[in-house]
C-alpha cells in the first residue's frame, strides 16, 4: 500500500505554476480595485445617465470575447512576453480612467446627471482607457489559465481548484485595499492609483519571478491565424446546438452583469451618498471561498445543464429580494448598522455568488460536452461568448431599466437622493427576476429539445 503523500508532495508545483497565480493575484486585485465603482465614477465625471452602464458593458465584453484573439497571440509569442504586455496595457488604461481627474481639471460632481456635459477631454481618454484594459485583461486570463494547464503535474483538480481560489483572494485583496485607500484620501479617482499599483506589480513578478513553462509554445503546433481565429467563430456558430446554448446562457451573465450596472446606481442614488460599494461587491468572491468546496461536494455529481439551471434560477431570484425594503418601514434608508436597502444588495450579492458557483463552474464542462468529437478544444476556446454577449447587452439594458423603469416618478430630495416609487422600484427588479426565471426556462426547453436529437 502506497504511503499518502505529504503536504509537500501534494502541493508540489512548478514554479511558474506559483507565480503565474501570484500575477493573477494582482491582476485581478487591479481590476476588483475600481470594477465595484465604474458606473459611479464615469456618471459624476458627466457621462449622464447611459454611457457609464454602456461603456462598462463595452469594458467587460473586451475581456470576455478578446480572449479568443489574444490567447492564440500568447501561444505564438510566448506567455511572458504577453503578459508583460498586457500588465504594460492596463496601467496605461487605470491612468487614464484617472486622467480627467488628475491632469484634466474635472471634478467629480455629488452625483451623476441626466445628460451627458463631459466634453472630449474626458471621452477621449475613458474610451481609451476601456480599451486599453480590455485588451490588457483579455491577456491575462488565457496565460494563466495556460500555464496552470501546462504545470499541473497530473494534479489538474487541485490545480485550478487553487487557481479558482487566487482569483477570488485578489478580487477580496483589491476592494478592501481600494476602500481603505479612498476613504483615507476621500477622492474616488484614488481607486485607479490602486489598480495601477496592483497592476505595476504582476509586471514585477512576471519580469523578475515567471518564466514560459516549457510546453507553452511548441514549434511543431500549427500556428492559427487571426483570420483563421475569426473564422472559427463561424464554424462553431454553424452548431446549432452550441448557437442556441450560446443564446439561452447569456441570460445568467445578462443578469450577473447587473452587479456592477444597476446595484451601484441604485444605491448610490437612492440609498446612501457615500456607498462602500467595494466591500458590498465583496460578497460574492467571501461567498464562493467559503462555500465552493461544500457546493461541489453536495451538488457535484448533479448533471451540467441542470447545476446551470439552478443557478440561473438562484441568481433571477436574488434580484427579487430588493423589493422587501421598498416596503418595509423606514424605507430604502432605514438606519442598522448600514442602510436598509445596501443591506439587502449585499444579500443580493452573496446569492447571486452561490447561482455562479452552480452555473459559471459547469459551463466549460457543458460546452465541451456539445463539441463534435475531435473540436472539444475549438468549441472550449469560444466558451466565453455567452458572458460576452450578456455584458454587452446588460450595460445598456441594465442603464435603461433604472433610470427608465425604477426610478420612474422617483422625487429628488433636499440631501439629493432619489425617493422612489415603491410600485416602480418593484416593478424593475421583479423585471430582473422574470429575465432570470425566464432564461432558467428557456434553458430547461433547450436540454428537452436536444435530449430528442440524434446523439
Amino acid at each position: 500500500m502506497s504511503a499518502e503523500p505529504t503536504f509537500r508532495e501534494k502541493y508540489a508545483f512548478p514554479a511558474s505554476y506559483w507565480n503565474a497565480n501570484l500575477t493573477e493575484l494582482f491582476e485581478r486585485a487591479a481590476y476588483y480595485s475600481m470594477a465595484s465603482f465604474i458606473v459611479i465614477y464615469l456618471g459624476r465625471l458627466g457621462l449622464g445617465d447611459y454611457w457609464p452602464s454602456t461603456l462598462n458593458g463595452v469594458l467587460w465584453f473586451l475581456v470576455y470575447f478578446l480572449p479568443i484573439l489574444s490567447g492564440t497571440i500568447a501561444d505564438q509569442i510566448g506567455f511572458r512576453r504577453s503578459l508583460l504586455m498586457a500588465c504594460v496595457l492596463l496601467v496605461g488604461g487605470y491612468f487614464l480612467m484617472g486622467y480627467p481627474v488628475w491632469f484634466g481639471g474635472q471634478t467629480l460632481a455629488l452625483q451623476a446627471g441626466k445628460e451627458v456635459t463631459a466634453g472630449l477631454g474626458v471621452m477621449v481618454p475613458v474610451a481609451a482607457a476601456i480599451v486599453l484594459i480590455g485588451i490588457g485583461g483579455s491577456f491575462v486570463k488565457p496565460c494563466i489559465a495556460g500555464t496552470v494547464q501546462r504545470t499541473h503535474l497530473g494534479k489538474a483538480t487541485l490545480a485550478f481548484a487553487i487557481f479558482y481560489m487566487v482569483i477570488n483572494v485578489g478580487s477580496v485583496f483589491g476592494r478592501v485595499t481600494a476602500f481603505f485607500v479612498r476613504t483615507k484620501l476621500g477622492k474616488l479617482d484614488t481607486i485607479f492609483i490602486v489598480s495601477m499599483v496592483a497592476a505595476v506589480l504582476a509586471f514585477v513578478v512576471v519580469l523578475l519571478l515567471y518564466r514560459d513553462p516549457e510546453t507553452t509554445v511548441d514549434p511543431d503546433k500549427p500556428k492559427r491565424t487571426i483570420p483563421e481565429v475569426l473564422l472559427g467563430i463561424f464554424k462553431v456558430l454553424r452548431s446549432g446546438r452550441f448557437t442556441m446554448f450560446m443564446v439561452v446562457s447569456s441570460g445568467f451573465y445578462f443578469i450577473y452583469n447587473q452587479v456592477y450596472n444597476v446595484l451601484p446606481l441604485y444605491v448610490k442614488k437612492t440609498v446612501e451618498l457615500t456607498p462602500a460599494m467595494d466591500l458590498y461587491t465583496m460578497a460574492n468572491p467571501i461567498t464562493i471561498v467559503l462555500f465552493q468546496l461544500l457546493i461541489t461536494k453536495l451538488f457535484g455529481k448533479l448533471p451540467p445543464i441542470k447545476s446551470i439551471i439552478v443557478g440561473t434560477i438562484i441568481i433571477g431570484l436574488a434580484m427579487l429580494i430588493n423589493v422587501a425594503p421598498l416596503y418595509m418601514a423606514g424605507g430604502v434608508t432605514m438606519k442598522l448598522w448600514l442602510p436598509l436597502g445596501s443591506l439587502f444588495v449585499v444579500m443580493t450579492v452573496a446569492l447571486i455568488a452561490f447561482g455562479e458557483l452552480f452555473a459559471s463552474a459547469r459551463l466549460y464542462e457543458y460546452i465541451g460536452s456539445l463539441a463534435p468529437k475531435g473540436q472539444e478544444g475549438l468549441f472550449l476556446g469560444y466558451a466565453n461568448l455567452p458572458m460576452a454577449i450578456g455584458s454587452l447587452v446588460g450595460g445598456p439594458a441594465g442603464a435603461f431599466l433604472f433610470n427608465k423603469i425604477m426610478c420612474a416618478g422617483a422625487v429628488k430630495q433636499a440631501d439629493g437622493l432619489l425617493k422612489l416609487d415603491p410600485k416602480a422600484a418593484a416593478t424593475g427588479w421583479i423585471i430582473l427576476t422574470l429575465f432570470g426565471l425566464g432564461s432558467a426556462l428557456s434553458l430547461w426547453f433547450y436540454n428537452r429539445w436536444l435530449q430528442k436529437q440524434p446523439a
